[in-house]
């Protein structure tokens, strides 16, 4: 009998040992049965091209006339390029050239950006949307004034694309992202005070009258806009910049084409450089979808 106590207690410690050990079993069954994330798949793009070598002599040669009769030395400093400074070759390059002709002067850029999203919940293509349409939103552009059946498809309304990504909104802003928004002259004010985008492209004092207006292309990437943008270069003379803007997948490209022509009473011809920086930011695309 004066066992019994020890062995009472030694059964109640059992019980009390099991009883914590079904515990954390129905913890581990509970946690097992929680919801996971699924990670947001990434882009397609994981380097950029060399942004020097990404257009052909024969279209430079188109795009910037006079080039081809200069001297040797000369003609290659001009279709060689002058590369864009950067820190991250895979995240941000750029390639610019310029030529000086007796009637006038023109001037070529290309950009590429890869996007990357941090969040594990946002993709890079969805991040790259949302850097496209803050460009496409400050050239004064939307969809719903683009015509064309096939407009409503390829992109969306600058501030409907930034609603349906709340998270990304929060994040913290990408430096290399706020180097190309500086860079772009899509970003900047029109010549009239208004923004970009307003009144420049569709002012037939500007250029011929026949000049379409900056607009959302179709066809072009997963979203595409042009934008024409006609200015005064001092007091002497009338430039135009044209401006095409893609994206394809997680890159954003940039073609930016200007012409200043020598004489102020000359107009630039906003229709051949309008046709001329749409043909090249096509065969950019095909490039990358290589």
């Amino acid at each position: 009998m004066a066992y019994v106590p020890g062995v009472a207690l030694l059964a109640a410690l059992v019980v009390g040992c099991s009883a914590g050990s079904d515990s954390n079993a129905n913890g581990a069954d509970s946690k097992a049965g929680s919801p996971t994330v699924t990670p947001a798949p990434p882009g397609k793009y994981e380097t950029l091209p060399a942004p020097c070598r990404a257009v052909p002599r024969g279209t430079l040669k188109d795009l910037l006339p006079g080039a081809a009769e200069l001297p040797g030395d000369q003609q290659e400093k001009v279709f060689r390029g002058s590369a864009s400074v950067t820190y991250d070759t895979d995240r941000k390059v750029g390639c610019s050239w310029k030529s000086d002709a007796p009637n006038a002067t023109r001037s070529l850029s290309i950009d590429f950006e890869r996007v990357v999203s941090y969040d594990p919940a946002i993709s890079d293509d969805d991040r790259a949307d949302t850097v496209y349409a803050k460009k496409e939103k400050a050239a004064g552009l939307s969809s719903s004034a683009t015509p064309g059946p096939d407009a409503e498809k390829n992109t969306g309304t600058p501030g409907e694309k930034e609603k349906g990504k709340g998270a990304d909104a929060e994040q913290p802003e990408d430096p290399a992202e706020d180097a190309a928004a500086s860079a772009d002259p899509s970003s900047s004010s029109s010549p009239s005070g208004g923004t970009a985008g307003e009144g420049g492209a569709g002012d037939s004092s500007a250029g011929p009258e026949d000049a379409l207006p900056s607009r959302v292309l179709d066809n072009l990437g997963d979203a595409a806009f042009l934008h024409d943008l006609p200015t005064r270069a001092g007091s002497t003379s009338q430039q135009r910049t044209v401006s095409v803007v893609f994206r394809t997948s997680n890159v954003v490209v940039t073609v930016r084409y200007t012409e200043q022509p020598a004489l102020v009473t000359q107009v630039p011809d906003s229709k051949e450089l309008q046709e001329k920086a749409q043909a090249l930011a096509r065969k950019l695309a095909e490039t990358l979808s290589e």
